[in-house]
């Protein structure tokens, strides 16, 4: 059967987005309709134009940044040969990327003086090699992300809603940070929790769901509050997580969600604990070492079809010790076991075991393991000073 032949320049006009194809030197060698829409602009008026040129004029606007920042991940490509994907970008009302308006939709038509919100687009750019291997050209693709980081906004502030504020917590000092992934179009679903218990005890508690967006985020918020109510009335974060599992089993989305409790106890001077298939507390005891609290595991929630009793294990400590508890993105890294990260984690205590307060310990912590590109997952961390 003989194959098909392909008409690539209609191929070319049907890709997703808009769509340009640049020369090496950064000249518009062809452009799709979608790109000319976009714009607003004839075909002839973008064909054999210079790319630096935009906003030559303004160097200052921030279309200009973008523009700048487009050119510089295109050459990076034409340097390297190597596929670039761009942070997303930010277009203000007079940026390159705008949605063309209709005469019939402005907002004259309705009496009303017409705006235009910033805009929000995620663009690659792709090396294209001749039949000899030799770079030629440079496609650059632009995708409008607008409705996807103003619900990702939408979810950022629900899950900063539901999560608790940041308050004293009797007189011992307690440091929470949360960082959402500054890279993703959606908000994930980890979070922290912090309960006054009979006593002078305090309840810490750090959970991560599954998924991301509004969804995850709804999730969390009722996982946290059911956990925050059981650990209240529970002899122990074993029971307390055992009552979380059940519930979880009612709620969609809940399944293998994980979690870490602990009770701290300041006049026993230890702490009980038990997780859910969540990563490991990790203990920095005064003279620098680090134990993880790992004795105690159970898998996530819901992952069992039969209810069973959930394990709990105690450890002691002494004054001036660290208790740190996390989600996977303080020390998850992409083509990396995970044990790595964990290590790492427990190098990095150990050089700050000075840190003056639990504030200090976690600034260091983020300013060391956070990459500084950016993380792809969110971070919750939670240190105590025991």
């Amino acid at each position: 059967m003989a194959e098909p032949e392909i008409d690539y320049k209609a191929v070319f006009q049907a890709l997703p987005g808009a769509v340009a194809l640049l020369t090496p030197q950064l000249i518009y060698a062809d452009v799709n309709g979608e790109w000319l829409r976009i714009l607003g602009r004839a075909r002839d008026q973008e064909i054999g134009r210079y790319l630096p040129d935009d906003f030559a004029s303004s160097p200052n606007s921030a279309g200009a940044t973008v523009v700048r920042n487009l050119q510089a991940s295109l050459r990076r490509v034409a340097d390297t040969g190597e596929c670039d994907a761009m942070e997303v970008q930010r277009f203000e009302p007079e940026g390159l990327y705008r949605p063309a308006v209709r005469d019939e939709d402005r907002s004259e038509a309705h009496g009303r003086p017409e705006t235009l919100d910033a805009r929000y687009w995620s663009m690659t750019n792709i090396p294209v090699f001749d039949s000899n291997g030799q770079l030629v050209l440079l496609l650059h693709r632009a995708e409008e992300v607008t409705e996807l980081i103003q619900a990702r906004a939408v979810a950022l502030s629900l899950q900063e809603a539901m999560l608790p504020t940041h308050r004293p917590t009797g007189r011992h000092p307690v440091a929470v940070r949360y960082r959402p992934a500054g890279s993703a179009l959606d908000v994930g679903g980890d979070w922290y929790d912090l309960v006054d218990l009979p006593g002078d005890r305090l309840g810490i508690a750090v959970g991560d769901i599954v998924g991301h967006g509004l969804s995850a985020a709804g999730v969390m918020g009722q996982l946290r509050s059911a956990l925050s109510a059981s650990s209240r009335v529970a002899p122990g974060p074993a029971r307390a997580l055992e009552v979380l599992d059940l519930y979880a089993r009612s709620v969609a989305g809940a399944e293998n969600a994980t979690a870490a409790c602990t009770f701290v106890d300041w006049d026993a001077h230890d702490i009980t604990y038990s997780s859910a298939g969540h990563l490991p507390p990790a203990l920095l005891h005064g003279d620098g070492t680090v134990s993880f609290l790992d004795q105690a595991t159970h898998p996530p929630l819901g992952a069992r079809l039969e209810h069973d009793a959930w394990p709990q294990a105690t450890i002691d400590f002494t004054e001036n010790a660290f208790l740190a508890l996390y989600t996977d993105g303080l020390v998850e890294r992409r083509r990396e076991d995970i044990d790595t990260g964990v290590a790492r984690l427990a190098d990095c205590l150990t050089h700050h075991r000075r840190a003056s307060d639990a504030e200090a310990l976690a600034d260091a912590l983020l300013s060391d393991l956070l990459p500084p590109e950016g993380v792809t997952d969110d971070t919750a961390l939670v240190i105590v000073r025991l």
